[in-house]
């Protein structure tokens, strides 16, 4: 019986179920941005282009790295959830806190670069209604920040728990839920860089 429970449990995604519905949800949010995105760009190519050329692709990039690192410690933490045991519950969870506390800085470092690009933009005029490449790429990169900086806070509040060994065995849904959250904005990150920065 245990047995076909520990297979049940492997074959559902980790964390909550509820993580999940909101994960699909931001996921077709994006997608729809993106195809929109994509759409314009056929249409106005030169001017999608030009107005491209204006973005700082190292910033860009740096931040890329930042996310990508910042989910392998949040992978890392949750494979030290996944393997504790009862006789390890006050290690696991510090070892788990180090890690999280790295994915927590660069996220912090990934808000702050990306806060010095908007300075940049909005400091050459730049708004929502100057053309169709800056509308798509400040609602998408704007809304992509606030998830970052939301993802940053459940991580912070992961990392409160484990400082007092919240974790156990039986109970790490709530470090896998924020560790998928973040995982997804890491994800869309990645789509967003090549197709916003790069892809010409």
């Amino acid at each position: 019986m245990s047995k076909n429970m520990d297979v049940e449990k492997n074959l559902l995604p980790p964390g909550d179920f509820g993580i999940w519905i909101i994960i699909y949800v931001e996921l077709l949010t994006f997608g729809l941005f993106f195809i929109g995105y994509a759409f314009s760009r056929r249409a106005n190519i030169e001017m999608f282009n030009t107005s491209q050329l204006m973005l700082n692709q190292t910033s860009g990039f740096i931040n890329t790295l930042i996310l990508v690192t910042s989910s392998y410690f949040v992978a890392k933490g949750v494979h030290i959830m996944q393997t504790m045991t009862q006789d390890n519950i006050k290690e696991a969870n510090k070892k788990a806190s180090q890690w999280i506390t790295f994915a927590i800085i660069c996220g912090i470092a990934f808000l702050f670069i990306k806060g010095a690009e908007f300075v940049h933009i909005f400091g050459e005029g730049i708004t929502l209604s100057t053309n169709k490449f800056f509308m798509f790429y400040l609602l998408l990169t704007m809304f992509h920040f606030m998830h970052v900086g939301l993802g940053t806070v459940i991580l912070f509040n992961i990392r409160q728990r484990t400082k007092t060994s919240g974790y156990t065995p039986d109970d790490t849904r709530g470090f896998e839920s924020g560790a998928s959250y973040w995982h997804m904005v890491d994800l869309l990150w990645i789509v967003l860089f090549p197709l916003v920065y790069i892809i010409r």
